[in-house]
């Protein structure tokens, strides 16, 4: 049951009734009570007489009826003189405020049954609360038992008041940075580490809301991308494969991705875009690992993602928002190297050098071994506003409140100097878009300030000094660790090798997948990341082997002590490659190899033979290393051992020619004496025939 009250004006003298100290609300009546404000509109009264209408209702979750409930409206015309105040009147440490005034009271006609909920409205204006200056002035919603004399619930927030009339103030620049940044969900090009991007991509998913919000907040927000999540969405449009508990399971296609892909390409058309480096990878982890050159190839290849993704080309490299908003002295001359001249980060990363009594800059500066980078540091609170707790009744208006009163507060404090501010949520935030889009909507509208893209906030000159970079043992910690890394780096130098044999020298296939391996997203996700790394590991073997000298476990046979022994090298690769063959004697003693042209060409999917000289010394079998090399003289693969095998051919053959001459030799004797045998006998014969004659 709703039942809807309305105080549609309050007297003057209701302002000045005298107020009790309310006791403590009980744990209970807490438990079973929830006031809900829903409505405060305008944001920004700007005249004495501007209605500001507050309204909400008040839940019975217990058992037993509330009866004798108020709604009270309770302020001060005294305002707040710092941001301090303000966050220790909203968490209720700044008691005195709660109780100055009573604005007004609402008392609930009748019991509010269990279950039952009732709603309610009120209304004053600036006049009435005798507000005659610029300034944020507490105001809290407060529901109380009269039976009892006890606050059971109370919603506080602020009202912040700029009369026409007030001083002008500088306006302060003020630069929304948004994250599309989420967890790897691939290994490698074709094998998803979980399904959960199906969901993601949906309205009711993190990446629909923040498609929601791209396609709602301010042309002047500036976007950080990570390519690497836009290429997995689009890698979902056809059917792919998830791995289960380590088993491939086929997925049909998400007709969805593309819609999703196309909508945000569309959303962001004309805004501010920065590319993440390629999967958002673990930079301070890689500088101290020896895998540095890694961040140059994941914001090269970030960029061409997202231009490609996003379908357009302006998309901006110069700028990087690290993991946790946390650099090191190492990463960021990396970074710089890469030609990073601005990065945004944490106040713990990047504090004061001093205790500050008003709001400093969000720009400064850093040195570094590239050149002088630009360092912005997000406003906390700010930040803050953006991911209120839902959980909390009244939460997201609160917190809208809170920023504009924060932000009055800020351009208040040097009203002759202009400040620029930053305001960024953490990087793998879930937002509520129309919270967002509401706040940032009302913080186009106020006269204190003038919303930017995030290039255009620079350092001041009379900015307060920040630095040196604090990175803590604790953020070390948190870093991917160097056994992992050290894993990493062998996959990174096997998939180069692959690369490397190819005419082109450019491309092996697997630059994408290395650079998954090193993202900031597996640090949570130790035993994902390891399962994703021997996928990987294992694809680059399988590449390797396509490269390989066949029948490694037959022995080559060798005619004689000494000749030529042809080795082959099979290319099942769809890559033209060149490579070098070095073929040694694992016993030298027993075998020497003469010269041979060591360099091959084979194209796709063909072999290469080359002709090795060698001589045996030995009658027995003895083996040779014969090692594939780059060109560059680097190991491809293990050496494959090849046994070799003398035929003794070349003794036996002598042995053969020997007595083939001897018997050839007597035959020819023979034949000689048989013939003067034979002559002799004619010769006999001739001479008795002339004898009778």
């Amino acid at each position: 049951m709703i039942r809807k009250l309305t105080l549609l004006a309050l007297s003057f003298a209701a302002l000045m009734t005298t107020t009790v100290v309310v006791a403590p609300p009980g744990a209970a009546a807490r438990a079973e009570t929830k006031l809900w404000v829903k409505a405060f509109t305008p944001d920004v009264p700007t005249t004495p007489t501007t209605p500001i209408t507050i309204s909400g209702t008040l839940t019975n979750r217990g058992t037993t009826p509330l009866q004798g409930t108020q709604i009270r409206l309770r302020t001060s015309n005294q305002r707040f003189t710092g941001r301090a105040e303000l966050e220790s009147y909203q968490s209720g440490q700044l008691v005195s405020r709660d109780v100055a005034w009573t604005a007004g009271s609402l008392t609930l006609s009748a019991p509010v049954e269990p279950g039952a909920t009732v709603s309610w409205q009120t209304q004053i204006t600036p006049a009435q609360l005798t507000l005659s200056q610029f300034g944020v002035y507490p105001l809290s919603v407060q529901a109380f038992d009269t039976w009892s004399g006890t606050e059971i619930d109370i919603w506080r927030s602020f009202l912040t008041y700029a009369p026409a009339n007030a001083p002008k103030l500088p306006k302060t620049k003020l630069a929304f940075a948004l994250p599309i940044i989420d967890e790897p969900h691939r290994s490698d090009k074709t094998t998803f580490t979980d399904d959960e991007l199906r969901t993601s991509i949906t309205d009711k998913g993190r990446l629909g809301r923040l498609l929601k919000l791209a396609q709602t907040a301010p042309k002047t927000a500036t976007w950080f991308v990570e390519p690497g999540i836009l290429d997995d969405v689009q890698s979902m449009a056809a059917a792919y494969t998830v791995l289960v508990k380590g088993s491939p399971q086929t997925k049909p296609g998400v007709p969805e991705a593309t819609a999703w892909l196309n909508s945000l390409s569309a959303a962001l058309t004309g805004v501010p875009v920065v590319a993440v480096p390629y999967s958002d990878p673990d930079l301070v982890a890689l500088a101290h690992n020896g895998l540095d050159k890694q961040t140059a190839v994941a914001i090269e290849t970030g960029a061409a993602s997202a231009a490609s993704l996003l379908k357009r080309s302006d998309i901006s490299t110069a700028a990087n928002w690290p993991a946790a908003g946390l650099l090191d002295a190492d990463a960021l001359d990396v970074l710089s190297i890469a030609k990073v001249d601005t990065v945004l980060l944490s106040p713990e990363n990047l504090p004061a050098s001093q205790q500050l009594l008003t709001t400093p800059d969000a720009a400064s500066t850093l040195d570094t071994v590239g050149g002088v980078v630009t360092a912005l540091v997000p406003d906390p609170v700010l930040s803050h506003t953006l991911e209120p707790d839902t959980a909390v009744a009244g939460s997201t208006l609160a917190s809208r409140h809170r920023f504009i009163a924060e932000t009055a507060i800020i351009a208040s404090e040097t009203p002759a100097t202009a400040k620029s501010l930053v305001v960024a949520p953490t990087r793998r935030w879930d937002p509520n878009a129309a919270h967002v889009t509401a706040l940032m909507k009302a913080a186009s509208s106020l006269p204190w300030l003038a919303m930017t893209p995030l290039d255009s906030i620079e350092p001041a000159r009379n900015s307060p000094a920040r630095g040196p970079l604090t990175y803590t043992d604790a953020n070390a910690s948190a870093e991917l660790g160097k056994a992992y890394l050290d894993q990493v780096k062998q996959v990174a130098q096997d998939a180069q090798l692959t690369a490397q044999v190819t005419t082109s020298l450019k491309f092996s296939g697997f630059e994408t997948s290395i650079l998954r391996l090193t993202s900031a997203g597996w640090r949570k996700r130790l035993r994902a990341a390891e399962s994703a790394r021997k996928t990987v590991a294992k694809g680059v073997s399988g590449k390797l082997d396509d490269v390989s000298v066949p029948s490694a476990d037959r022995p080559r046979q060798l005619a004689g002590s000494n000749g030529w022994v042809p080795i082959s090298v099979t290319n099942d690769t769809p890559n033209d490659i060149a490579l070098k063959l070095v073929v040694t004697a694992d016993k030298t003693d027993e075998l020497t190899i003469g010269k041979y042209p060591d360099e091959l060409n084979i194209g796709a999917g063909q072999s290469g033979t080359i002709q090795v000289p060698m001589e045996v010394k030995t009658a027995a079998d003895t083996t040779v290393s014969v090692q594939l090399q780059t060109r560059d003289g680097l190991a491809y693969g293990p050496p494959n051992k090849l046994t070799i095998r003398t035929t003794g051919y070349t003794g036996i053959a002598l042995v053969i020619v020997g007595a083939a001459l001897a018997v050839m030799l007597a035959a020819v004797v023979m034949r000689v004496l048989r013939r003067r045998s034979q002559k002799r006998v004619e010769k006999a014969g001739r001479s008795r025939e002339a004898e009778r004659v």
